[in-house]
């Protein structure tokens, strides 16, 4: 397999980036399903799921700037493996995985991605696959910490 095939594969998210519309909520969708998955036969917590936010970091720059380089564009939205980062890096903020925990982490991560409060937006300008990955990651931040605060507070 290619370099480029290879890490169009993983920008892509398996192909989750490739829907025909809103991509980056199906790269979410993506990132969830697996872990649910994985939930159901291994006892994760949320720390967990975020560590493999943490983990897949460097492979998502790694492919989203070959991605980009490759069709020559700067955020191509086929990539989405950024969107299963910050994704899973939200989850980590979970004190319970429950239905509700779940679907708060979602929502938030969601939220905090398409509406890039600050500094989010501001790290979009690193230059490729660090500007792609890099905005997510920290909407995944924030997403965190407000999903434990809901927990904490027992919203759900």
């Amino acid at each position: 397999m290619t370099r480029t095939r290879t890490a169009r594969i993983l920008s892509t998210w398996f192909g989750c980036g490739l829907a025909p519309w809103a991509p980056g909520t199906f790269g979410s969708i993506g990132a969830l399903v697996p872990a649910l998955a994985v939930k159901s036969i291994v006892p994760l917590n949320g720390i967990e799921i975020g560590l493999c936010g943490v983990l897949l970091f460097a492979p998502a720059v790694w492919a989203a700037d070959v991605t980009a380089a490759d069709l020559g564009a700067k955020d191509p939205g086929l990539i989405v493996v950024d969107e299963v980062v910050g994704q899973w890096i939200t989850m980590a903020g979970a004190t319970h995985l429950n239905w509700r925990g779940w679907l708060f982490g979602f929502v938030l991560f969601r939220a905090f991605d398409i509406t890039k409060p600050f500094p989010i937006r501001k790290l979009e300008s690193l230059p490729g696959g660090w500007g792609i990955v890099s905005d997510d990651a920290l909407a995944g931040v924030y997403g965190a910490v407000v999903l434990f605060l809901l927990g904490w507070f027992n919203f759900y």
